[in-house]
């Protein structure tokens, strides 16, 4: 059986982060006819207004094309309550922050060892939806990594990796988005990457554009950055 015939066959879901990959793939799946049964999206609710804006378009497209909404996938509460206000209940854990004066709630700002944020507000709900899909509809899963990033594809037999298989850059994806209309406001002009706006794993030079370009994020984010040290300490 040939992929384009197993697919015909299959329950097929999209991973949509909302960049540039992932955003090719779809609009190129839906250009190419192939099955779309179910794009998830992940929303952390701290995403760039144009990035939303961008999702917004790519729904509206979806639904005249197929006749289907994006899937929003969203944290019960948030990321600001995980930051500040998720409790802590592990015994160690309450005896270790009451030893060093700091409250027994809130996670503070992710970081490289602890990053949070990706694994409750974005990989965390996505591979449950899809581990459902996979198990229930026996799902085949289609994942926007481009062919420059083809280490990080997973050898798994319900894992589709179309822009690696078609030999699809990352350049070449941000291209294909911008020939279609999809410009995400701007964002990769400015930035290196559309994440999410208070990512303090970025560098220096993108919170420096940052505080040029998006002044009320950056004000929004000095505020955060405050409360997290009068709770946490630097």
């Amino acid at each position: 059986m040939t992929k384009t015939s197993e697919n015909q066959n299959n329950f097929c879901s999209i991973s949509l982060s909302g960049g540039k990959d992932s955003s090719a793939l779809l609009l190129l799946m839906i250009e190419k006819d192939l099955p779309i049964d179910c794009v998830l999206y992940a929303d952390t609710t701290m995403e760039f207004p144009e990035m939303e804006a961008h999702i917004a378009k790519l729904d509206d497209l979806l639904y005249r094309e197929r006749g289907i909404h994006i899937t929003t996938l969203r944290h019960p509460h948030g990321f600001e309550w995980m930051m500040f206000e998720e409790p802590k209940q592990k015994p160690s854990c309450l005896e270790n922050r009451a030893r060093l004066g700091v409250p027994p709630y809130g996670n503070g700002w992710p970081g490289i060892k602890v990053r949070w944020c990706t694994g409750q507000l974005k990989t965390h709900l996505i591979a449950k939806e899809v581990n459902r899909l996979k198990k229930e509809q026996n799902a085949l899963h289609y994942i926007g990594i481009a062919a420059d990033e083809a280490h990080r594809c997973k050898d798994d037999p319900q894992n589709r990796y179309p822009l690696v298989e078609w030999k699809i850059t990352e350049a070449q994806a941000l291209q294909i988005c911008y020939s279609r209309g999809f410009e995400f406001g701007g964002l990769y002009e400015i930035y290196r990457r559309a994440s999410c706006w208070c990512c303090p794993l970025q560098r220096i030079d993108e919170l420096r554009k940052l505080r040029t370009h998006h002044p009320e994020l950056w004000a929004r984010l000095r505020e955060m950055d405050n409360r997290a040290r009068a709770m946490f300490g630097p």
